[in-house]
């Protein structure tokens, strides 16, 4: 040894949650861990420390089985022997968005404050990779350090462990990276030849790689108890290592000798994603396609449409609902886990998971019709039913609306608030029991039918906010007819899409000139692999939709018109049959492309009906484009990757973990573009992609994925050992009816100018609307108030900086308001218009803690740069 080293021993348990075992399972150790725990740190003066994973949520499993030993665990902490915190669960960074982590710190920040301060260290030791925005996020709570295992290598642009780590921002954080992973020092044996055999390799690695030579050997593992002989394996170390120095110690003692060095540190900025040294599982974004799609769609539910209309309707003088939205982010933070929201877990728990989501969702479509109901409920009285439209994006939006009426009424007419009839489209019209509307209405003997009538309609909405249409009953209202069909396929000012005889599109942009041919073709492939990670047969038959039979029927209504392509396909039931070139399995694919009269956009539904098994199912969109590079946004920003990666020519020989295949995730968009001009891939939980294509290039957007076991060996693009465990999952086949959604969206000019970021984030905010009728099943008292028939709360110009976040502060009567620059390079300016008076704004980090209190805040104003959100608190008149 060269040099003497201080290793610091740190005795820790890594708390999955779930896994292959169940919460419940857990709880049952974590209850036996904890009184083991408890007690050595209580009777123990010289055990001086244990981390509990950087979790509040293992907590909440303890207390809620044990309570009384609340008043222990908060002495402990208060003395600094019990580490908790700062996260709520052990959070993925690339599937989840930015306002998941950011609730994730600040649910966990606020856990700990009854027991004392938080690890101030963002601890994530086992998640799949690291997003590029982690350091901004952890400066938004005031963390400037973190510790981490997976994702990095020498490509990055260090050999050493330590190192500054920047986000696009400026944002820094201390990194140090466990590049043996968080258990080297689980079950330490107690005997010369058993720890000599463990550590000596181990020893010459962590000094190499360290800067400082202060290493860490954290003293714990995936659910371990406390390892109660560590001090005489301490002793026995001093004796076989005289020269190394060997201490019980916090993390926060290591980086202090870090941050005494960084004059030496070098400075790295971007994601860790790569599996050369660890695994990273790039690809399990796809696994179990159906969990992944509810998520993000009850994610967007939440900070989308939820927070804002809380936020509208407690400006207007309603109650906002902070423990019932804590209940709500902490049902999907149970699932944010790295495990958990990766789907590489046992059926059961996957169950578990997806029973959560939709707790979660079911929370948040009726507290969303409640705010809705109490602002039209407590407008001016009115005898007419009501019929009220939410825009619940910062700017106002001329938007085709699809809606339902309930009436007890054969016809009925629209009028606005100026008296104006307003045209509507019938799509479909039912009858259904009165007791289905108000169960008291049939108590008293009235069977007279109500019917329900699904309209369209084209409306301009308020920005952040609501106008209301008046229903006449019993009057003829004025319906248009649906649009004249055209001679070949869809058509509006922007569009001409031909339906190719494959059951492809061709795609003619009428601005640029540009066509988009054979897109969306369904390709159907073999998938070897496990939960963790794709990997093709070696022997694979790929096969597509243009090569079997399909149906196309068109629709026009309107304001929209719609092509339904039915692909019936012949595939293999499994990877023998794909060997064998049989074909006795099915997999029917249903896309509607919805072209509304006066979009730009084209959205696209997709119906799987899969009848096979151990194959992957991926959509293709073929552009004009020759490019190197795509965009993709991640949280609070974006980033370009590049098309292919040279390090797959010889990943083998290099000895990777897996290969570094360039498939990328995406949180809510990808943009492909030459020159000036581009198109944008929207999606709504279909968060994996790859750029394929020799010359011009194309979005393989994976639609579905299905395998059958947990772990597996020897895999083609990750050989060795199997990840996780070796254990059947046949529900990860996603058998059956699988829905998703995505759009396709053109652009001239830059990604930033365009507003691409703000154009995603509106195809993923749907325009809510209640109707009001004199009738309801659950009765509500008027409020002491009336509420206006048209609100605008603010407007933010749908370029530039984007809105993330609208929600009353946690603390106080002010709103929140969070914003960020989704741009990788270019800084940019914020224009928002407040409709309500502001009696004081406050910059505020990302706990929602005043930054400058007593200052004079001037507004809320530019510049943000790159990749930057900042916070702020306004107090209404």
């Amino acid at each position: 040894m060269k040099a003497d080293s201080r290793v610091h021993i740190t005795p820790h348990m890594h708390w999955d949650r779930e896994w292959y075992f169940t919460t419940e399972a857990s709880r049952i150790l974590l209850v036996n861990n904890m009184e083991e725990i408890l007690t050595r740190l209580e009777a123990d003066e010289a055990y001086k420390y244990y981390v509990l994973d950087g979790q509040t949520a293992v907590l909440e499993d303890y207390f809620a089985v044990v309570p009384e030993n609340r008043p222990r665990v908060k002495a402990l902490v208060a003395a600094g022997k019990l580490i908790i915190g700062p996260w709520y669960t052990q959070t993925d960074t690339t599937l989840v968005s930015g306002e998941s982590i950011l609730r994730n710190l600040m649910y966990g920040i606020r856990d700990c404050q009854p027991f004392g301060e938080p690890m101030k260290i963002g601890y994530l030791p086992d998640s799949f990779g690291m997003s590029a925005q982690l350091p901004h996020i952890y400066n938004g709570f005031g963390i400037t350090r973190t510790l981490f295992w997976r994702g990095c290598s020498e490509r990055h642009g260090t050999v050493k462990t330590e190192f500054i780590w920047q986000s696009s921002d400026g944002s820094e954080v201390t990194a140090q990276v466990l590049p043996l992973g968080y258990a080297i020092g689980k079950y330490l044996p107690e005997d010369e030849a058993g720890l000599r055999k463990r550590l000596d390799d181990y020893f010459e690695v962590l000094e190499k790689a360290s800067v400082t030579k202060e290493i860490l050997l954290p003293n714990g593992h995936d659910q371990m108890p406390l390892q109660q002989n560590i001090f005489a394996v301490m002793e026995k170390l001093r004796d076989i290592y005289p020269r190394r120095h060997f201490v019980m110690s916090r993390f926060e003692e290591v980086f202090d000798h870090i941050d005494a060095h960084r004059d030496r540190l070098a400075t790295l900025k971007g994601e860790f994603i790569d599996g050369k040294y660890m695994r990273v599982h790039r690809t399990i974004g796809s696994t179990r396609m159906d969990i992944k799609i509810a998520h993000a769609r009850i994610e967007n539910k939440i900070v989308n449409s939820l927070e804002p209309l809380a936020s509208l309707a407690w400006t207007l003088g309603f109650e906002y609902h902070h423990g019932l939205l804590e209940k709500m982010w902490k049902e999907i933070l149970k699932n944010h886990a790295h495990d958990s929201i990766g789907c590489c877990c046992s059926d059961k728990v996957h169950r578990e998971i997806a029973s959560r989501f939709e707790l979660a969702e079911d929370m948040a479509d009726n507290l969303t019709v409640f705010y809705m109901r109490k602002i039209v409920d407590n407008m001016p009285q009115s005898e007419e039913d009501k019929l009220v439209m939410f825009n619940l994006m910062p700017w106002p939006r001329e938007e085709v609306i699809n809606t339902t009426l309930r009436l007890r009424a054969s016809q009925f007419q629209l009028r606005d608030d100026k008296g104006q009839v307003v045209p509507y489209f019938i799509r479909a019209v039912r009858e259904i029991d009165p007791g289905l509307i108000d169960r008291q209405i049939v108590h008293y003997g009235n069977y007279e039918p109500f019917r329900e009538f699904d309209i369209q309609l084209s409306q301009i909405l308020p920005s952040m906010g609501y106008r209301t249409l008046y229903i006449e009953p019993h009057k003829a209202g004025r319906q248009i007819s649906a649009a004249a069909p055209s001679t070949d396929g869809l058509e509006n000012a922007f569009w001409h899409i031909h339906i190719n005889s494959d059951g492809t599109l061709r795609l003619h942009d009428k601005a640029s000139g540009l066509v988009y041919d054979r897109v969306l073709e369904i390709e159907e492939s073999s998938d070897d692999g496990d939960e963790y990670d794709y990997s093709p047969s070696r022997e694979e038959w790929r096969l597509t939709s243009s090569q079997g039979p399909h149906d196309v029927e068109v629709i026009h209504e309107a304001w929209q018109s719609r092509a339904v392509i039915r692909h019936h396909m012949a595939v293999p039931a499994n990877l023998a049959e794909r060997s064998a070139r049989q074909q006795s399995g099915k997999l029917v694919a249903e896309i509607e492309v919805t072209l509304s009269h006066t979009s730009r956009r084209i959205d696209v539904a997709v119906r799987l009906d899969n009848q096979a098994d151990d194959h992957r199912v991926r959509v293709l969109i073929p552009t004009p484009f020759a490019t190197e590079t795509v965009l993709a946004d991640t949280q609070f920003g974006s980033l370009t990757r590049p098309v292919s990666d040279p390090a797959m020519e010889c990943w083998r020989e290099e000895g990777w973990k897996e290969a570094p295949i360039p498939v990328w995730n995406l949180l809510n968009y990808a943009v492909l573009q030459e020159r000036r001009q581009g198109m944008a891939l929207f999606t709504e939980g279909l968060r994996e992609f790859e750029v394929v294509g020799e010359g011009t290039k194309s979005f393989a957007l994976t639609l579905l994925r299905g395998v059958g076991v947990l772990g597996k060996e020897d895999l083609l693009l990750r050989p060795g050992r199997p990840s996780g465990i070796k254990m059947p999952v046949p529900d990860s086949q996603v058998r059956g009816a699988l829905d998703c959604r995505f759009s396709l969206f053109t652009f001239s000019g830059t990604p930033e100018n365009a507003g691409v970021a703000q154009q995603a984030k509106a195809w993923l905010t749907p325009v809510h609307c209640y109707n009001k009728i004199p009738w309801d099943a659950m009765k509500l008292n008027r409020a002491a108030f009336t509420t206006p028939e048209r609100y605008s709360l603010l407007s933010l110009s749908p370029t530039g900086c984007q809105l993330s976040a609208l929600k009353k502060a946690e603390d106080r009567d002010a709103l929140i308001i969070r914003l960020f620059n989704p741009s990788e390079s270019a800084s940019c300016d914020v224009s928002l218009c407040m409709h309500r008076v502001i009696t004081a704004c406050d910059e505020t980090d990302m706990n929602e803690q005043c930054k400058n209190a007593g200052d004079d805040q001037k507004g809320i104003t530019g510049p943000f740069r790159p990749g930057q959100s900042r916070t702020f608190s306004l107090k209404l008149a």
